[in-house]
């Protein structure tokens, strides 16, 4: 298998910070998205994002992985192709992913096999969740037929049940391989992947986002139009807070199977990226007035 450079793919460096590449990840899975994307290439390059994210989102994988890069960068200088192998033989470890379930021979004839199980992931966005949706599946069947190894491309309309979660598995009874002999087919298992969302990371059945504020707005407190799952909303913000300080929206986070979670947002003061001398002499105007320290737990 040639390599891939998994840092190419996702568009940062090598040495990136895992929140680098985090927010990489989500900008690429939006773009790529085959629900969205016009991209004609878009299914291909959503699966070749979501390959290269699920090795470098682990610490241990991608440790793996860079020896490997290493490896090949190597052999690329001075000639060689064992690294494509080693890089093959990683790969189909971690990217394996049909099930061996269902291949057992039926006892009522020596020549009937139940068909092969299948497992395909089944990327939904976060915003599918919150109502029943149906969305289009196409995949790959392999089976034997005649001693022949065969091929085909099955596509279905496959109803995604509000609330699911990232991880669950969705059953298709009998749209796995074929069987042999007469025997049952197998079952498709679609596995729930949540495409992670630019703005909010999950927590159980809640939501995160994080609301930049300018210090004056915390200050002073202010209005701000908040974005949601399902739209906008006014939140006021209290005069006085603090960075790291979560206000709790109720019942704007995913669905579960009973209820539904909480929006929480963590607010975050952020400093302006200019400095006018108007605006200096503000900020010394409040030094001097001030007597905040904010540093007065480190003298107790």
């Amino acid at each position: 298998m040639q390599f891939k450079d998994f840092y190419k793919v996702m568009g940062v460096a090598p040495e990136a910070e895992q929140d680098e590449i985090k927010t990489a990840y989500r900008k690429l899975a939006r773009k790529y998205h085959p629900d969205v994307s016009k991209d004609p290439q878009a299914e291909s390059k959503f699966k070749e994002v979501s390959e290269a994210y699920e090795v470098l989102r682990h610490p241990e994988r991608r440790k793996e992985y860079d020896q490997l890069r290493r490896a090949h960068e190597q052999q690329e200088q001075y000639g060689g192709s064992s690294s494509n192998q080693d890089f093959g033989d990683f790969f189909n470890d971690i990217f394996a992913r049909a099930s061996t379930r269902g291949a057992q021979y039926q006892r009522a004839d020596p020549f009937s096999r139940k068909g092969r199980d299948i497992e395909i992931e089944l990327p939904v966005f976060l915003e599918d969740t919150l109502e029943t949706t149906t969305k289009p599946v196409k995949y790959r069947v392999q089976y034997e037929q005649q001693g022949l190894l065969k091929e085909d491309i099955k596509s279905l309309n496959v109803k995604v049940p509000a609330g699911v979660t990232d991880g669950e598995r969705i059953r298709l009874k009998d749209q796995g391989a074929p069987g042999k002999g007469g025997a049952a087919s197998g079952d498709l298992y679609l596995q729930v992947r949540l495409v992670p969302h630019p703005l909010f990371d999950v927590e159980g059945s809640n939501l995160i986002i994080t609301v930049p504020l300018a210090p004056w707005e915390a200050a002073l407190g202010t209005k701000i139009t908040l974005p949601t799952l399902s739209g906008k909303i006014e939140m006021t913000i209290p005069a006085g807070s603090q960075s790291g300080k979560r206000l709790r929206i109720k019942g704007k986070g995913l669905k579960s199977k009973n209820d539904q979670g909480d929006l929480f947002a963590i607010l975050k003061i952020v400093m302006p990226d200019t400095h006018t001398a108007a605006m200096n002499k503000l900020w010394s105007r409040l030094a001097k007035e001030s007597d905040f320290n904010p540093r007065t737990e480190w003298s107790k």
